[in-house]
C-alpha cells in the first residue's frame, strides 16, 4: 500500500499551508506548462489520480468535461475536496494507487499532479493506466525530477567559481528514498528519467512531450524565490498518449 501521509495530522497542517493548497491550481508555478499538455476537455471523461483538493476536479468540469473521477489515498483530502461543494458530474473516491485496478477503455484523459513519485510499481501503474484509457486517450502527469529527489543533504555546494551546485547522490541508484518534510520518514521512490519514459514505452504509450520544468522569467520576476528552481530541475512533466 502507498505511504498515506497526507493523513498525519502534522504533515496535513504544514501541507495546507503551501501555495498550491490556498490558491488552487494558479498557485502551482508548474500549473501553465502542464495545462498546455491537456487536450479540450469538452464531453471527456477524466480520472484525477491523487487529486488532493480537487482544484483540477474542478477546473476540469468547469471546462466541459463530462464526468470526473478524483481518486486520493487521503481522507483528510478528499474531506476537503467534497467541501469545496458538490457537483453530479465529479465523484471522489478514496483509493490506493498501488492497487488500483480501473475499467477498460473507460477515460479519455488521465491526469496526475505530484503523486506518481510516491509509487513503488511504476511499471504496474502505467499498463493499467494504458488499459484503462481509450484508443487516442491521454495521460497527463507532473511528478518531482529525479534529479530534485536524488539529493539527500540538504545543503547546497560551492563549486571552484563560486557558484551553487546541487548535491546530487548516487542519481543512478534507484529505490524508495525517505526525507523529511512536513513530517518525519516520507518516502518517495527515486527512477532515472531513463527509466520512467522507458517504462511509459513499455507500457504500450507513445509520448508526446516530456518537459523538464523551468519557470519562466515572467514568473522569477512576480515571485523571485523561484530562481531558485534555474540550478536543477524540480518537476517533470509528461503528456503520452494511448494510440
Amino acid at each position: 500500500m502507498a505511504q498515506n501521509v497526507y493523513d498525519d495530522p502534522e504533515f496535513f497542517a504544514g501541507y495546507s499551508t503551501l501555495g498550491r493548497s490556498r490558491e488552487g491550481l494558479s498557485g502551482a508555478a508548474e500549473w501553465p506548462a502542464i495545462q498546455a499538455l491537456l487536450p479540450a476537455m469538452r464531453g471527456l471523461r477524466v480520472i484525477d489520480l491523487g487529486c488532493g483538493f480537487g482544484w483540477f476536479c474542478r477546473w476540469a468540469r468547469e471546462r466541459g468535461a463530462a464526468h470526473v473521477l478524483g481518486l486520493d489515498v487521503s481522507e483528510k483530502m478528499l474531506e476537503r475536496a467534497r467541501a469545496s461543494g458538490a457537483d453530479p458530474g465529479i465523484r471522489y473516491e478514496r483509493a490506493d494507487l498501488e492497487r488500483l485496478d480501473l475499467p477498460a477503455a473507460a477515460f479519455d484523459l488521465a491526469y496526475s499532479s505530484l503523486a506518481f513519485h510516491y509509487i513503488e510499481d511504476a511499471a504496474r501503474l502505467y499498463a493499467m493506466l494504458h488499459r484503462a484509457l481509450k484508443p487516442g486517450g491521454d495521460l497527463v502527469f507532473s511528478t518531482e525530477h529525479p534529479m530534485y529527489m536524488a539529493p539527500t543533504r540538504p545543503e547546497w555546494s560551492i563549486d571552484a567559481q563560486g557558484r551553487k551546485t546541487w548535491p546530487v547522490d548516487r542519481y543512478l541508484v534507484e529505490g524508495p528514498r525517505s526525507t523529511d518534510w512536513f513530517a518525519k520518514g516520507v518516502v518517495k521512490h527515486h527512477r532515472t528519467l531513463g527509466t520512467t519514459l522507458n517504462l511509459l514505452i513499455r507500457a504500450g504509450f507513445t509520448l508526446r512531450h516530456v518537459e523538464e520544468f523551468c519557470p519562466t522569467a515572467d514568473q522569477i520576476a512576480a515571485n523571485p524565490a523561484l530562481a531558485e528552481e534555474l540550478e536543477r530541475p524540480m518537476f517533470l512533466l509528461v503528456a503520452a498518449r494511448r494510440v
